[in-house]
């Protein structure tokens, strides 16, 4: 996912004639926090950011917008960024879950593998719930947090499936959890019984849904490359006095499935 951003940041930067600085804050808000502060004292003009906590990197961001340094933000939003780019989240719990409530025949238990607390993510579980309400006879039976990773995904997943059995659904708020989820599945010897779909449309989910016989049936993408391009451009419209209308600018979710898989054209 990060990587596809600095894909993306390298062709905004290229098609401006811009220098590149990416940094990797590895979900620690106070190195973040540190890399602002850096890019502050070399007297950056623009920094997009991915924020580890959008409350907790405020004050690094009102550090740089002190110095006349445009902020914007990407993925999730960040306390006084100048604007927000970021996938439509509650859509993609929403198209994610309709497709699956749908394969599961509109009954059955469900499984919900959700994430740390950050808004994008509870926005994804938000859409599931909400579509859920549509569906009388779905029962939302159980909730855990994974840490967005593969392992996590297993771990909790595996958790819930013995305290719920007959579980015929999971909805894995991000791809990682979701194909961890979809582990759990396999090793329970319920591939056949539980379907599974995530959100990202990342390049593992396609070699999933492509793969025969796998429980994994479907994701809602992000295009991270695309977020960081539109966020560029927000910046440098910012820089010549033309702000976007809109300070949350949110990039449609689309269903990527078995069945069109193969035009999707990914990160």
């Amino acid at each position: 996912f990060f990587s596809a951003m600095t894909t993306g940041a390298k062709d905004a930067a290229a098609e401006l004639g811009a220098t590149l600085n990416v940094q990797d804050a590895q979900l620690d808000v106070s190195a973040q926090n540190n890399q602002i502060d850096t890019f502050i004292q070399q007297g950056v003009d623009l920094i997009v950011v991915s924020a580890v906590d959008q409350d907790g990197i405020g004050p690094a961001i009102d550090r740089a917008k002190q110095a006349g340094i445009i902020v914007v933000a990407v993925d999730t939003p960040a306390k006084g960024a100048d604007a927000v780019v970021m996938t439509n989240a509650v859509q993609a719990g929403e198209r994610s879950c309709t497709y699956l409530f749908d394969q599961m025949g509109k009954k059955g238990e469900v499984l919900l593998v959700d994430g740390t607390p950050i808004q994008t993510i509870i926005d994804r579980i938000n859409g599931c719930k909400k579509v859920a309400e549509n569906y009388p006879d779905i029962k939302i039976v159980g909730q855990q947090a994974s840490k967005n990773d593969r392992a996590s995904g297993l771990a909790v997943t595996t958790d819930m499936l013995t305290a719920h059995p007959n579980v015929t659904g999971i909805f894995g708020m991000n791809d990682p959890s979701a194909l961890g989820a979809t582990l759990a599945v396999t090793q329970a010897g319920k591939a056949g019984q539980i379907k599974v779909t995530g959100v990202d449309g990342s390049p593992q989910a396609v070699d999933e849904l492509k793969r025969e016989g796998s429980p994994f049936i479907g994701t809602a993408t992000q295009n991270p490359a695309e977020m960081v391009r539109q966020a560029v451009k927000i910046g440098e419209g910012i820089a010549k006095g033309t702000p976007p209308s809109e300070k949350t600018v949110l990039i449609e979710s689309v269903l990527v499935t078995r069945d069109n898989v193969g035009s999707y054209a990914g990160w």
